[in-house]
């Protein structure tokens, strides 16, 4: 498989996932039909976005090419309307954001290196494909950003994107590595989930039950 159709694969992928959870998300908050789509793929393609005006790639490829639109709206449709079901397959949502999150940032990751960004830089972009979307999501939903709380999201997505910086310097086969690097992130997210990791915060500082220091 070539550079060009793993990426354009994974970018598939990571934004039908990415539209459940987001569509999720706005399924909670008792949005409507238009909400629910919106909150979809912005969650889907908020990241990639990011990534397509940091590196110069514009438009961005969810203007110019109509899979990109087409994929998270139909995920948020579905789950619009098979919301009772999802609701009960609750950990394969988390699972599905996870992987989602691990397949963005390896896309994300490799196509800054392709454009010649620099490892560190490269780095940077591969985490931010990754978190941008929930980043949008949260904002519009009135939430602190997942990514700002002490969940493990944002560390394993720079991760990834580190493990995909140093297969490309050492030569390690591309297809190989990108799998690692997604099923890293994925792994880390998911097992920080289940065993209640976190990153550290403030001694000293309450809360006033809704995360604000008091």
């Amino acid at each position: 498989m070539s550079t060009e159709a793993l990426l354009t694969t994974l970018d598939l992928v990571g934004i039908f996932v990415f539209a459940l959870s987001g569509a999720s998300a706005a399924v909670a908050k008792k949005l409507d039909v238009f909400g629910v789509v919106v909150l979809g793929l912005v969650a889907a393609t908020g990241g990639g976005a990011m990534r397509d005006v940091l590196l110069g790639a514009t438009p961005p490829l969810v203007l110019s090419d109509w899979r990109y639109l087409v994929v998270p709206a139909v995920a948020a449709a579905l789950t619009f309307y098979f919301h009772p079901q999802l609701a009960k397959l609750r950990r394969l949502v988390l699972l599905s954001d996870a992987a989602g999150l691990g397949l963005f940032v390896v896309a994300g990751t490799t196509k800054a290196l392709d454009a010649g960004v620099a490892p560190l830089g490269a780095c940077v972009v591969g985490m931010l494909t990754g978190i941008g979307g929930g980043l949008l999501r949260d904002v519009l939903l009135g939430e602190i950003p997942v990514v700002l709380r002490r969940e493990i999201y944002a560390v394993a997505a720079l991760l990834g994107a580190i493990v995909v910086v140093v297969s490309e310097r050492t030569g390690v086969d591309s297809v190989g590595s990108a799998v690692a690097a997604a099923a890293l992130v994925c792994g880390l997210r998911v097992v920080s989930l289940l065993r209640k990791w976190s990153a550290p915060t403030p001694r000293g500082v309450g809360t006033d039950g809704r995360g604000a220091p008091r």
